[in-house]
């Protein structure tokens, strides 16, 4: 036997031992490598493209350094049921992630039992509650892909459960990263006009679909204290009026018809700065990793939260024939519908 083959030989026994005394079954990789314990990714939801392309990025032989070695090890495909559009990709998404030397379960809690940490990619926001409150029972950090719920009163009560069991989340819009922002002084920020597809789903609030994205950028550029908004809508454009508390303003366009584009310009005191275009998911899972590695969100709580408060308050003035409608106002209404369940 080489010397080489003897210290791995070593190594693997090694790791092997160190996962049994975690209470962890190791998970051997292509080429006879080990996932180290703590660094198992399970998926939940493999109905959006987002859950390919992660695993892509994960359990590719060259993946980046950033990734820490994370690698997605096990996967419970649902996910959608009842939205077509996204339930109908679910048997070609088994199939690739499969590919990529995934394990897929049958039940949440066969998934939490083979893994570490859990990307919650179920694209049916309808569902999240549900699913993460298994999650955050077992101890597990967890980052929810958009939107991180189909109600306000629910992301309450996501935001609830992680304190209850002392586990912070992190959800986001990889448009929080898009090309331009990072150069940006949160501090000097005068105001911001964003734009995003804004695809409806009858099964969700109007923007909580598809629009979060262009919201989430508005918000990343903008930060918290909107006090108030209003919204005009046609059958193929949303615009939002956001008015902070200091007086800025914000807007948000929403598209549904023309070429599918992100984007906008944040108005600064040094000047104006295009954002855009898009710079794919690797800024949003490179954070992600970070956050499994520390327990600490990038995104508050509040800011979060807030976001939907916005899109929920759009959807109210929509209803209101575009009247001014405050955040407060339908958090409170969320709040109480939460206290009645």
């Amino acid at each position: 036997m080489t010397s080489l083959t003897h210290n791995r030989r070593i190594f693997l026994q090694k790791a092997t031992l160190g996962g049994i005394a975690l209470g962890i079954t190791p998970f051997t990789w292509p080429l006879g490598n080990t996932v180290e314990p703590g660094k198992r990714v399970g998926m939940i939801g493999l109905d959006t493209s987002h859950s390919v392309a992660f695993t892509k990025a994960l359990n590719a032989i060259d993946a980046s350094a950033n990734y820490a070695g994370y690698k997605v090890v096990a996967a419970y495909p649902y996910g959608s049921k009842t939205i077509e559009s996204s339930a109908k990709r679910i048997p070609d998404y088994t199939s690739e992630v499969k590919k990529l030397n995934v394990d897929v379960v049958d039940t949440i809690d066969e998934l939490l039992k083979k893994v570490d940490v859990v990307l919650l990619e179920t694209n049916d926001g309808r569902l999240h509650l549900e699913q993460i409150s298994q999650v955050l029972k077992a101890g597990k950090r967890v980052f929810i892909d958009k939107p991180i719920a189909a109600s306000l009163a629910d992301v309450l009560a996501i935001f609830d459960l992680s304190q209850k069991y002392n586990v912070p989340i992190f959800s986001a819009s990889s448009l929080r990263y898009i090309k331009g922002m990072e150069g940006i002084d949160k501090e000097q920020v005068l105001g911001a006009d964003t734009f995003s597809p804004a695809v409806l789903e009858k099964t969700h609030p109007d923007l909580f679909w598809y629009g979060v994205h262009g919201v989430e950028t508005l918000y990343t550029a903008m930060g918290t204290g909107c006090r108030q908004v209003v919204r005009v809508h046609t059958d193929g454009t949303d615009i939002v009026v956001g008015n902070w508390a200091d007086g800025r303003v914000g807007t948000f366009r929403g598209t549904r018809t023309g070429k599918h584009e992100y984007g906008g310009t944040v108005y600064t005191q040094a000047g104006n700065t295009k954002l855009g275009p898009y710079g794919g998911y690797e800024p949003l899972l490179k954070e992600i990793i970070t956050y499994f590695e520390t327990g600490k969100s990038p995104v508050t709580p509040e800011e979060t939260i807030e976001i939907f408060a916005f899109m929920e308050a759009a959807d109210e003035s929509k209803r209101r024939n575009g009247a001014a409608v405050t955040l407060q106002s339908v958090m409170e209404k969320a709040k109480k519908k939460g206290a009645a369940k």
